[in-house]
């Protein structure tokens, strides 16, 4: 299962398949630190009994039914000050290949995926590993709702759910994985801004007037951009531009 990829350049050359972990991230990271991983090493799980979400929330995955997976990679070639467009480029990667199924695919700020109207569909959780000269690693890890259909928590969606149809998990995975190294590839060429525009186009809530709960307390406003250190810029009703970091703005419960 989860054999090495053909039709790629260095991404699932070395693939670790477990049926039960805790978090394919730990696993990977654990690889990294003890120099058994390489750039392109993938951590495929089964059953993740412990998937990490944003804010130290719980990733809900049921056994057999979806995608939990880490990649490492070595994006030494940005600055720390660009770590975010690793971010971008993942959830463009994901979002492209999940709209050849189902429509209307945005990403949530900072990077879960969302089919609004029907909830959330995937999540990215990236983690860094910086030394004396900069970033030497990330793992990126990736949980995707595919063929699951009860979801015990939260409103929350799969590609069976929305489609009706049973999907092959091996080969969404490989298609992932292809188009995941063709972005990386774009990032490696230092295309930021096509990167860039290309998530902001698909951003969920994008130029929207809404309501939001941030550390300032309430506010209206409007989601105008993304800064160079991924925190979204909000764009007041009186024309006032504010930042915020994932843990300091909590999104409106509206169409998700």
């Amino acid at each position: 299962m989860y054999k090495i990829l053909a039709n790629t350049i260095f991404l699932g050359k070395d693939i670790h398949f477990l049926p039960v972990c805790h978090s394919s991230n730990d696993i990977a990271l654990r690889l990294v630190r003890e120099k058994q991983a390489m750039e392109g090493t993938i951590v495929v799980c089964a059953d993740q009994i412990r998937g990490k979400g944003q804010r130290g929330n719980a990733w809900e995955t049921q056994a057999g039914k979806n995608l939990t997976f880490s990649l490492v990679l070595k994006p030494d070639f940005l600055d720390l000050t660009e770590q975010f467009y690793l971010n971008m480029a993942i959830s463009n990667a994901i979002r492209k290949i999940f709209e050849e199924y189902v429509s209307d695919i945005q990403v949530k700020w900072p990077n879960d995926l969302v089919v609004p109207g029907f909830g959330k569909i995937g999540g990215i959780l990236i983690e860094n590993i910086l030394g004396t000269k900069g970033w030497e690693y990330a793992v990126v890890g990736i949980g995707l709702n595919i063929n699951q259909e009860v979801f015990s928590a939260g409103q929350a969606t799969s590609l069976k759910k929305l489609t009706g149809s049973e999907f092959d998990l091996e080969e969404i995975f490989r298609l992932l994985i292809i188009q995941i190294e063709q972005n990386y590839i774009r990032l490696r060429q230092h295309a930021l801004l096509p990167i860039k525009q290309e998530y902001l186009r698909y951003l969920f809530l994008w130029d929207s007037w809404q309501s939001f709960d941030t550390k300032y307390g309430t506010v209206n406003g409007k989601i105008s951009g993304i800064n160079p250190l991924g925190k979204l810029e909000l764009t007041l009703e009186n024309g006032e531009i504010q930042f915020f970091d994932f843990k300091e703005i909590r999104f409106p419960s509206i169409g998700i």
